[in-house]
């Protein structure tokens, strides 16, 4: 499979993020479960685990959060940010505080279960086009705040990333064509107003845009809600002269003839948005 460990997130993105959401479950009184239970200078031993199958993502966040609780938690890494798991495989193990460990525990594991379950999700549709030269990417359809984790979670599972936001390349849509006037002329408005670094994709719905998008030489074209039959159609057309992606109807029991069309790119809302939690629990180990 073509994949290889995704680069680190910034960390000052992730302690951001993460302090926020023990600000958000300690509240204002703190854990008062467990400070009502454990005395203060209990120790104990944890481990974290995958009870299902599924790509690992989200470690960075997982250790940030233990270890702002208290420094002193000896957080240990056991797989990467990428790897394959099995049901019952450890990930991690913490050592240190019990209260801090208990407390750290659900924002740990609510940004571990969530990018692992992208990360799996995006993974098993790469796994199903891994025979072809296209790639699955992601969308702007993400959680928001949670983009560029959700966008690290894509590449974990072997995908690719899209546009991070409106900023950083040019898509124009059908809207954008109507007020436009056409493929071509908003194509050719976007070239004039652009820098020479910023790519340009246009969305069409037919052939006849598409013949239209080439002849003004958009950088990539979006081929949305095409049957594989016009996919096929448009890649003869196209030979090498734009990037093609293909969009609308992505599941699992359509990506694979999409992606033998020929196309680039196939382009999901799903990985991001209808991903399952990968199932991962923490445990205190008894000695």
């Amino acid at each position: 499979m073509r994949k290889a460990f995704p680069p680190s997130l910034p960390q000052l993105l992730i302690e951001d993020a993460v302090r926020a959401a023990l600000l958000e479950d300690l509240g204002r009184a703190g854990d008062i479960t467990t400070n009502a239970t454990l005395p203060e200078d209990a120790v104990a031993s944890a481990v974290l685990s995958s009870r299902d199958a599924g790509t690992i993502c989200g470690m960075d966040f997982a250790r940030t959060a233990f270890e702002l609780m208290d420094p002193e938690l000896k957080f240990t890494t056991l797989v990467r940010d990428g790897a394959r798991v099995k049901p019952g495989e450890d990930i991690a193990r913490i050592e240190g505080n019990a209260r801090a460990i208990l407390s750290a525990e659900r924002v740990a594991l609510n940004f571990l279960m969530h990018l692992s379950g992208i990360a799996s999700y995006t993974a098993k549709f790469a796994d199903m086009i891994a025979h072809t030269n296209a790639r699955v990417c992601d969308t702007r359809k993400t959680i928001p705040g949670m983009r560029a984790f959700a966008k690290y979670a894509v590449k974990c599972g072997g995908g690719s990333n899209h546009r991070f936001g409106l900023d950083d390349a040019i898509l124009i849509k059908d809207n954008h064509i109507a007020v436009a006037g056409g493929v071509a002329k908003a194509i050719l408005a976007a070239r004039a107003y652009a820098g020479h670094l910023v790519k340009i994709e246009v969305e069409v719905d037919d052939l006849k845009q598409f013949e239209e998008a080439l002849s003004v030489y958009a950088d990539v074209i979006l081929l949305d809600n095409m049957a594989p039959e016009l996919l096929e159609k448009a890649v003869k057309i196209n030979g090498v002269r734009a990037k093609l992606e293909a969009s609308g109807n992505i599941a699992f029991d359509t990506i694979k003839a999409i992606a033998e069309t020929g196309v680039d790119y196939i382009s999901t809302s799903k990985i991001t948005m209808a991903a399952p939690t990968l199932d991962i629990g923490l445990d205190i180990e008894i000695k």
